[in-house]
């Protein structure tokens, strides 16, 4: 080969991985992060959740979860940091779907959606599922959108899919497991 030819390939090379770069997710880009231990009714630990905002006030979420009922799966944030996963109704005391600006329920709702709903993931059948999305209805900063506010938020994970329409919930059905969000 050439020098020149070389050269040509390395500074392409260069380039290629510079933009590469700078589209990914960056540590640096973070201005406000937060966690969850995902639980189950019993306390046993099923997953976790990893929450960053970025500089341009979008919210990324990564949950991970093993041991769970396999199929389609409704996940929100809900309004109160709270996972009591004790009595008839486990992790009622989460609240209900984070909802600050009073919308209604779903994604596909015209009327909505909740700043806390999000889209369906789906278990596989050894348990093991991952959700990954971004919104912009909620902040890990200060503001009326605020995951931290007085009384926090939980992640809850719902037993079925969600409709993305149904009020209050989208038929999503029973809350099988719980994660308070926390700061670094």
């Amino acid at each position: 080969m050439h020098r020149s030819t070389v050269s040509f390939i390395a500074l392409a090379v260069v380039a290629v991985a510079a933009g590469a770069c700078a589209s990914a997710p960056s540590p640096l880009n973070r201005v406000a992060v937060a966690y969850a231990t995902i639980s189950n009714a019993a306390g046993e630990k099923r997953g976790t959740a990893e929450v960053w905002q970025d500089a341009d006030k979008i919210v990324h979420v990564e949950v991970q979860v093993t041991d769970m009922p396999p199929g389609a799966h409704g996940i929100h944030f809900h309004a109160v940091g709270q996972c009591d996963g004790g009595g008839a109704t486990p992790f009622s005391t989460a609240g209900a779907h984070f909802n600050p600006l009073g919308r209604q329920h779903g994604l596909e709702n015209s009327a909505g959606p909740h700043a806390g709903d999000a889209p369906n993931f789906t278990v596989d059948a050894n348990g093991n599922g991952r959700a990954s999305f971004t919104t912009d209805r909620v902040s890990l900063t200060e503001g009326s959108t605020s995951l931290f506010d007085s009384d926090g938020s939980a992640i809850v994970i719902h037993a079925a899919a969600d409709d993305q329409m149904s009020q209050p919930a989208g038929n999503s059905g029973a809350r099988i497991a719980c994660g308070v969000l926390k700061g670094p």
